[in-house]
């Protein structure tokens, strides 16, 4: 038996698998801070893209807006905003004329009392801090029509301050190809017309994890963050510890590239042959807080499986299902036949297109699920639920009976793994 071990929540389980199976595991390139991460950042403050002079862009007047991810995001905000907000200060700024948003995207508003897991507490204390609600419509105001079709409707305080900056981590996405940079603003402060809109692109070819430069869908937040105007952005790249490997900060199209290059050098990983097994983790918490992020986990696992192969994936998901749109769309369906017809009927709605994200996949491989959800539950999603990874193994030989490869891929939403 060999010994392996996933994060899981808020912890690591272990677990063992006999060596009759060849197994591999596959990693981000193993990666550490070159120096300091605060000096990481200041230096990347110190160092704009594509802009000279930032300091012209401010006064004693100037309002800003800045946007930063909710709770599901890993973003080391402690570490990236004092640095941005004493540069800020030291252009003349004055803290009264700056406020933070919460890009909640669809997601349900963070309360009041939940600021203080994605910020600072000196920055909840002295701050206007406000969490966006999508549904808000006396809160959006109209930008226009996207060249794809999508209407855009922005939050109020972020249109009307006269600097928008967004604050965010660069990596792989399931669908947007990479995070970071304008999304953060295009989806997370934008009506829910407007993600609704976007979103339908990513059944389209080219929406996949690892590409920027022709995905429909990312572009299509491009062009939105153009018309919603986003001045600046900070990002970073990280490592698996969750340790700023590199900053990028300045003009938001030349923070994406930048980042994207360092990012793909981590997370991009070759196998020479597809495999039958892959056992999967998010990365443990915040990826795995609702099966709604974990999910991602499941299309990076099936980029290498064969076909037929199984998903086993170990995620947490405290917080449940993590879509309330989700679940009542699963209500009373049988089969993932049934997930398309009801689909196509209904037509498209963020929340249960992660129903069809999830059958685009289990149609081809079996999704076996260890997580903290009741089995009734997993079950009624038309995933197989157990109470172990020793279980998930016997069962996924009876869903595969010919099973010798097996991949082991510890961070799964941070990995691109490709065969080849």
């Amino acid at each position: 038996m060999s010994s392996f071990s996933l994060h899981y929540g808020r912890k690591t389980i272990g677990f063992e698998i006999s060596n009759k199976f060849k197994c591999i595991t596959i990693l981000p390139a193993e990666v550490f801070p070159s120096k300091h991460e605060i000096d990481i950042v200041n230096e990347a403050l110190s160092c704009p893209l594509n802009i000279l002079e930032v300091e012209k862009l401010f006064s004693s007047n100037t309002t800003v807006a800045i946007v930063v991810n909710d709770k599901t995001r890993p973003v080391p905000n402690h570490l990236l905003l004092p640095p941005l907000l004493d540069r800020l200060l030291s252009f003349g700024v004055t803290k009264e004329n700056i406020q933070f948003i919460i890009g909640m995207g669809t997601h349900i508003p963070m309360k009041n009392d939940e600021f203080n897991i994605v910020l600072p507490e000196s920055i909840v204390n002295n701050y206007l801090v406000t969490a966006h609600n999508c549904d808000n419509k006396e809160n959006l105001v109209y930008k226009g029509i996207t060249s794809r079709g999508t209407p855009v409707y922005v939050n109020k305080q972020f249109d009307e301050a006269d600097i928008r900056i967004v604050i965010g981590n660069i990596e792989p996405h399931h669908f947007a190809g990479f995070s970071g940079g304008v999304k953060s603003a295009s989806i997370g402060v934008c009506g829910r017309d407007t993600i609704n809109a976007n979103h339908t692109h990513l059944l389209e070819k080219g929406s996949v994890v690892g590409n920027f430069e022709n995905n429909p869908l990312r572009q299509d937040i491009e062009e939105i963050g153009n018309m919603i105007d986003v001045t600046l952005a900070l990002n970073v790249v990280m490592n698996v510890e969750k340790q700023i490997l590199e900053a990028f900060w300045g003009n938001p199209e030349n923070v994406m590239k930048q980042g994207i290059i360092a990012s793909r050098k981590i997370s991009m990983q070759s196998i020479p042959e597809p495999v039958d097994l892959v056992i999967a983790s998010a990365g443990g918490y915040p990826k795995d807080i609702n099966l709604y992020q974990a999910q991602k986990a499941m299309t990076h696992s099936s980029l290498i499986l064969k076909p037929g192969g199984v998903v086993l994936l170990a995620a947490a998901c405290e917080e449940g299902i993590g879509s309330q749109g989700y679940e009542k769309f699963m209500k009373d369906v049988t089969s993932f036949d049934e997930v398309f017809e009801k689909f196509n009927h209904e037509g498209f709605s963020v929340g249960p297109h992660k129903a069809v994200q999830i059958a685009r996949i289990a149609q081809e491989h079996p999704i076996i699920l260890l997580s903290d959800l009741p089995s009734k539950t997993v079950s009624s999603l038309l995933l197989h639920p157990v109470q172990s990874i020793e279980d998930g193994i016997k069962l996924a030989e009876q869903l595969c009976p010919v099973i010798e490869k097996v991949a082991i891929l510890p961070f799964a939403v941070s990995t691109i793994p490709c065969v080849g």
